[in-house]
């Protein structure tokens, strides 16, 4: 049986040039126009409402909204008219009109377009809230789904409103037995590592996703090595859209290891899905000049994204801890060590039996012991966790590239200087 969960999603519209600000302000121009005139004739139905507002510039979509909204407004049950009518409103639109669209290679990851009118949209980059990424993984990936949106201004800035529904299995039930933290190690040298400790405390066996790994890092090469020559060429929109397939082969990857951590943790009794806590490192994205050629950034991100909403889904708790360290602290005996390669963890402590260790199963043991059932991380031993460590295998790295075109006219406005910038779009 389903439960229902509904988040409002505040994205914030980044940096939208001149002429998409024109054209933001008139559809709220000619939206408070409408609703105003439908409001003063007192449209109490959907078929007054759309007598009037049918020759109004606006897409359907706010349209249709309007004839849903203007009648409840009149609801003097419900609203005080008198005070609404000097209100400025949010411009809504049905859930059939705003869309996503994804371009991980990009420093701004999501686009929402925003209904102009008629067939006319403006794609604009969107901020999601910090730790609501896997809500909009989850509604982009069609597990969820978008209810009716509103375009709101609001000191100078852009944002768009837009509920979030997805359905989700019950919680299990508790049962006599301890919860069974599996932590996820999200790195390089493999895309996902996934381990637990039985009822003794042992490491389970392990499973980890390093061919997946190897086959993302190839077609980044790929990727990178073919896009610089399309520019240096100046074909643009051959680069655009060679990256589109490309990068959708890789969120194909991601998509199926996210699947086969939730399944792997389906196995184990009641389980808990531990994550290292990336907030900070969204934060701290490096967009630099070699253009991040790491694993690291977007797929880092969105494979701790689609994990979390995918566990929920299944009616699987999921817990974010400390990651400082994880991979540098030995989860035997809690000593700190040291990697001389990728994939290997030494331990500095001579009493310890461990003195080689792999370090990705390494650090998903120490993800997994990190969980508190109260809810916090454990706390941190070492150095300040904003210290940027050499060797370290936390995500902090991205993209900045070309992201979606605006429709018509939109594209043809935008000025040359806009045009030499846009990869900072």
């Amino acid at each position: 049986m389903l439960d229902e969960l509904t988040e409002t999603l505040q994205l914030k519209l980044v940096n939208p040039n001149a002429h998409k600000q024109r054209k933001l302000r008139e559809t709220v121009d000619e939206y408070q126009l409408a609703l105003h005139d439908a409001f003063d004739q007192d449209c109490d139905t959907q078929t007054k409402t759309n007598d009037v507002v049918v020759d109004y510039d606006l897409s359907g979509y706010a349209k249709n909204a309007l004839k849903q909204y203007v009648p409840n407004l009149l609801d003097e049950d419900t609203y005080d008219a008198d005070e609404l009518r000097e209100e400025t409103h949010p411009v809504r639109f049905t859930n059939e009109g705003p869309s996503l669209d994804h371009k991980p290679q990009n420093a701004i990851e999501w686009y929402v377009k925003i209904p102009h009118h008629d067939d006319y949209h403006l794609w604009l980059p969107a901020q999601p809230p910090a730790h609501k990424h896997d809500w909009l993984e989850a509604l982009y990936h069609g597990d969820a789904e978008m209810g009716e949106c509103q375009l709101i201004e609001r000191d100078g800035e852009w944002y768009v409103h837009m509920p979030v529904t997805r359905g989700v299995e019950q919680s299990r039930s508790a049962s006599a037995s301890e919860p069974t933290p599996i932590g996820v190690d999200i790195g390089e040298a493999a895309l996902a590592t996934v381990c637990h400790r039985d009822e003794r405390g042992t490491p389970t066996t392990p499973t980890i996703w390093s061919d997946e790994s190897r086959e993302v890092r190839r077609l980044r090469k790929t990727y990178f090595t073919a896009t610089r020559r399309l520019q240096q060429r100046e074909a643009a929109r051959l680069d655009e859209e060679y990256s589109d397939e490309l990068w959708a082969r890789i969120d194909q990857l991601i998509d199926t290891v996210s699947s086969d951590v939730v399944a792997h943790a389906q196995t184990v009794e009641n389980p808990v899905v531990v994550l290292e806590d990336l907030q900070h490192l969204r934060e701290n994205m490096d967009y630099g000049r070699f253009m991040n050629r790491r694993l690291h950034g977007w797929a880092f991100a969105t494979l701790h994204a689609q994990i979390e909403y995918k566990a929920t889904e299944h009616g699987i708790p999921v817990a974010t801890v400390e990651p400082a360290y994880t991979s540098k602290t030995c989860h035997a005996c809690g000593e700190k060590g040291y990697r001389p390669r990728q994939g290997t963890f030494k331990c500095t402590n001579e009493e310890c039996w461990v003195s080689e260790y792999q370090a990705d199963i390494n650090a998903a043991l120490n993800i997994a012991d990190r969980y508190d059932p109260a809810g916090e991380s454990q706390p941190q031993t070492h150095s300040d966790s904003s210290e940027k460590v050499a060797g370290d295998d936390s995500g902090g790295d991205g993209a900045c590239l070309t992201g979606p075109q605006d429709t018509l006219a939109d594209t043809e406005s935008s000025n040359q200087s806009e045009t030499g910038t846009a990869g900072a779009r």
